[in-house]
């Protein structure tokens, strides 16, 4: 496996380890979940950003917190080319020209996201009629050094986890 499709399966065992951990405006990062801002103040959890930066770091890379940051973490690339960990976002506001929402790839048609307040995190289908683009991050410099390798797991088996007290399993592909 490529070292860059290792840290994309990296990034996204990483999402669907989390999986059930609650929606938190603001909330979660490099560390794994965490208290929100504002109307996520009381609730532990991730909000979209918080969940791609925590699924990337825990590949050894730094995308930034934001969706905007996030947005430029990276190389565009076509759909029809993401990988799983790729980020995909999305423009649900005519108003605020760029990415509102992002989530982390699966698969051609699946993503992993922290979707909205009252919503814990989940896989859902990737296309939306707010598409607006795939990010695929670069894993070649991290805080400024270069990185000599990423890890790999090998593959292409079922990733599951204990979640809350619940068992959640994707199958990967």
């Amino acid at each position: 496996m490529a070292r860059r499709s290792a840290s994309g399966a990296i990034a996204m065992r990483a999402a669907i380890e989390m999986i059930g951990v609650p929606y938190s405006w603001g909330g979660g990062g490099v560390n794994g979940p965490g208290f929100g801002t504002g109307r996520g103040a009381k609730t532990w959890g991730f909000d979209c950003s918080g969940l791609a930066e925590y699924a990337w770091a825990r590949a050894g890379v730094s995308i930034g917190s934001t969706t905007r940051e996030q947005w430029r973490s990276g190389i565009r690339i076509p759909k029809e080319r993401a990988e799983p960990g790729d980020l995909v976002f999305f423009d649900s506001d005519s108003h605020s020209p760029g990415p509102e929402h992002v989530g982390i790839v699966v698969d051609a048609t699946r993503m992993v996201h922290a979707p909205y307040t009252g919503q814990s995190v989940r896989v859902d289908p990737l296309g939306r009629r707010t598409f607006l683009g795939v990010v695929r991050p670069s894993d070649t410099w991290m805080n400024g050094h270069a990185l000599s390798s990423a890890a790999s797991d090998g593959g292409d088996a079922p990733s599951s986890a204990a979640v809350n007290g619940h068992a959640a399993q994707v199958v990967l592909q």
